[in-house]
């Protein structure tokens, strides 16, 4: 679930074939693995169903040349997943390119910042 983030400003959606894309989503689903070592979890702490993690996380698997992330069946005891080597590089990979790209577009981005009006900058900190 993304949500307007100022720590964040920018988010990069990557069309790579078809209707298959990586962005902040996949990005964060793929780091909540790592870290988390479950599916379940990783989906949890982005407040996304079960369902809709494990439905993303077979559309990266087939979508990769070889799988993201790999699984093991034993629930909480012995289950588990984690990311393969590929799944590491798809993650550096995006990580890297957004913050290129936050890099290249922080002046920018500042400017729009400095065309706000004092109503949208307090509105925002309202929220």
């Amino acid at each position: 679930m993304m949500t307007n983030n100022p720590a964040r400003p920018l988010h990069l959606r990557i069309a790579l074939v078809g209707d298959f894309a990586i962005g902040p989503g996949k990005a964060d689903l793929l780091e909540g693995i790592r870290d988390t070592g479950s599916i379940a979890a990783a989906g949890r702490r982005m407040k996304m169903s079960y369902k809709r993690a494990w439905s993303l996380v077979e559309a990266m698997n087939v979508a990769f040349r070889e799988p993201v992330v790999e699984t093991e069946r034993g629930g909480s005891a012995r289950g588990g997943a984690r990311l393969t080597a590929t799944g590491e590089e798809v993650l550096a990979t995006y990580r890297r390119m957004m913050d290129k790209a936050g890099k290249a577009a922080a002046p920018e981005i500042d400017t729009l910042k400095s065309m706000l009006s004092p109503d949208a900058a307090s509105d925002a900190n309202d929220n």
